[in-house]
């Protein structure tokens, strides 16, 4: 640490500057910010609308990459306002600490040195002769300029005072020196690749970049950021921020803001594209399997992002990105705070953030939201995976994962998630829909049974479900006439045993590496039912309203062993009646859905 930063200099630094050097660097990234929207927003759009061929192609590649470069400008100047920022609010509770030190010095008429140590005067009487005891220096750290006095001679009474002002200059200038060398050292690698192009290793020092500035600003940011408050307080704090503030927070934190349940969506959506340029240059800075799979899944993500609307087609809000466990996704079509109708998609088992999760669950959405939207324009459909869903490398022998664990964590992330969508959304009562598929179905069976159930839902949905935790549609808390279930006849997983009934089969499964037919006879319902999670979802007992879909392709036919019929439920294509049905419910239209027979 060289800084030579001294009292003085402490004492007349003009923090407003640094500020105004921010103010500066804020411009700038808004500049940018600006240009980048124009690329995406207009003259791609327009440029795809209107012309088509290789010029056409080349001319988008060439957009795409300024939009990229504008992006990376945006970043790195907000991070450099943030940094000056936060280096004068740092600065000035240290300036203020030594005016303050200085001015009880003054006051009592002692000499503040260049060197920081304090002069006092003569004062008191001594014990023998009574004459005014001499006056010394003190010097800060401790480290008195007298030796101390013996019992006969009686201290001067300014020597205390004394050391604990020269104590109080020491320390300011000394914290202020730490803070100059902190953010020279930011500062200086805060600078931009020679070049008109923004390569992708880039991006993995935008990200060390960004972590850097994150770290130093903890005191000016990060601190207030209301992680403990309901979704309602943070939308209310987020709503009495300057539009400085806001920038500052997009800027530096935009995982934070993101992921952040109670901010808009319109906010969220632009916090977490950012960060999904900081997450791919964070994983291409690695090599392990894990990093790779998750980058798979990032850049598709962001493909889509990048693809423009056509009409009718609903818009693709990002609410939610982060590489924590398996990953984390949240993508929503259509606004969710403007519409009437959202419906919130729960994948289930194997799902991760990957490529398959970002062409297959996002399109499930994108189908629902669309099938949605045909009923009720005001309607946004979300694929919500904000947890870690049980993974089966071993296929149908590793079921025994599919326990309660991951399901009761991720139901208390989506009531979290749900609440917000409920503070955020402008409607004065707004139709909500929780859907759930597969081991999904479990965590939203597990979201209704915390605190008061799932905040502002009507109806739930269940397709593909093992079951759900309880054994009646009326225990989910919305009604059991708002409960709807799909169950196609070959779906293997809506058949699946009680852990009671499956414990001497799965043992065999397990150890003799079964054949496929063993496997479809192992897996098939005893009779009851009784399923891995409680009660059939589609029996009569259970209660809820079952809704026709295909039955789909057979478990084992002459081209193998297949689970198809369990990934169908919202295409539209392999099965027109399921999607049809999922629309009418999320549409608030449940009255014109027909129903099929119980099991």
């Amino acid at each position: 640490m060289t800084s030579t930063l001294t009292w003085a200099q402490l004492r007349e630094l003009k923090c407003a500057e640094l500020e105004g050097a921010a103010d500066g660097w804020g411009r700038a990234s808004n500049r940018a910010d600006a240009g980048r929207d124009s690329i995406d927003k207009q003259l791609m759009n327009g440029l795809r609308g209107t012309q088509q061929g290789e010029a056409a192609d080349a001319a988008v590649t060439r957009l795409r990459q300024l939009s990229r470069n504008f992006q990376y400008v945006y970043t790195e100047c907000g991070l450099l306002r943030t940094a000056l920022n936060s280096l004068a609010h740092e600065m000035r509770v240290q300036q203020r600490a030594l005016q303050e030190a200085l001015g009880d010095a003054d006051a009592l008429k002692f000499t503040v040195n260049a060197d920081g140590s304090v002069t006092y005067p003569e004062a008191g009487e001594g014990l023998i002769n009574g004459k005014p005891l001499p006056g010394a220096t003190a010097t800060g750290r401790g480290l008195p300029g007298l030796v101390p006095p013996s019992g006969l001679v009686a201290p001067n009474p300014h020597a205390a005072k004394a050391q604990e002002i020269a104590d109080r200059v020491e320390k300011a200038v000394r914290t202020a020196r730490e803070i100059d060398w902190r953010y020279a050292r930011i500062l200086r690698k805060l600078k931009a690749e020679e070049g008109l192009k923004v390569p992708e290793a880039t991006w993995t020092d935008v990200a060390t970049d960004a972590a850097a500035v994150r770290g130093a600003a903890r005191g000016y940011l990060k601190d207030a950021i209301p992680h403990d408050a309901s979704p309602a307080e943070r939308k209310a704090w987020w709503a009495g921020l300057t539009q400085e503030q806001r920038e500052e927070y997009l800027a530096v934190y935009p995982d934070r803001i993101g992921n952040l349940d109670g901010i808009p969506a319109v906010v969220r959506d632009a916090a977490n594209r950012d960060n999904l340029q900081l997450l791919i240059g964070k994983l291409e800075g690695r090599d392990d399997e894990m990093a790779e799979t998750q980058l798979a899944g990032l850049r598709e993500i962001d493909r889509q992002l990048q693809l423009p609307r056509k009409p009718g087609e609903p818009a693709m809000y990002l609410l939610g990105i982060g590489d924590e466990g398996n990953g984390r996704a949240i993508v929503s079509f259509g606004n969710p705070d403007t519409a009437r109708n959202v419906s919130a998609y729960v994948p289930g088992l194997n799902t991760a953030l990957d490529k398959d999760f970002a062409e297959g669950d996002l399109k499930r959405a994108r189908d629902t939201a669309i099938g949605t939207r045909y009923l009720d324009h005001s309607s946004a459909a979300i694929v919500w995976l904000g947890y870690d869903a049980p993974q089966t490398p071993d296929g149908i022998r590793s079921l025994a994962v599919m326990g309660d664990e991951r399901a009761e964590r991720g139901g208390s992330a989506l009531n979290g998630f749900m609440r917000g969508l409920v503070a955020t959304n402008e409607n004065d009562d707004p139709h909500l829909t929780a859907i759930g598929h597969s081991y999904g179905s479990r965590t939203v069976g597990a979201a209704t049974q915390q605190g008061d159930g799932i905040p502002g839902v009507d109806d739930i949905v269940l397709v593909g479900s093992p079951g759900v935790g309880v054994d009646h549609a009326e225990d989910l808390g919305v009604g059991k006439g708002h409960v709807f279930v799909g169950a196609a006849e070959n779906d293997v997983v809506t058949k699946l045993p009680s852990k009671q009934q499956a414990v001497v089969g799965a043992v065999g499964l397990i150890a003799g590496g079964p054949s496929v037919a063993h496997i479809a006879g192992d897996l098939a319902d005893s009779g009851d039912d009784d399923l891995w999670f409680g009660k059939d979802p589609a029996s009569r007992e259970f209660g809820a309203r079952r809704f026709p879909v295909d039955e789909g392709p057979d478990l084992i036919s002459g081209r193998g062993f297949s689970i198809d019929a369990h990934s169908q439920y919202f295409d539209p294509d392999r099965d027109a009646v399921s999607a049809s049905n999922i629309a009418l419910v999320a549409a608030g239209r449940s009255q014109k859905l027909k129903t099929e027979e119980y099991r």
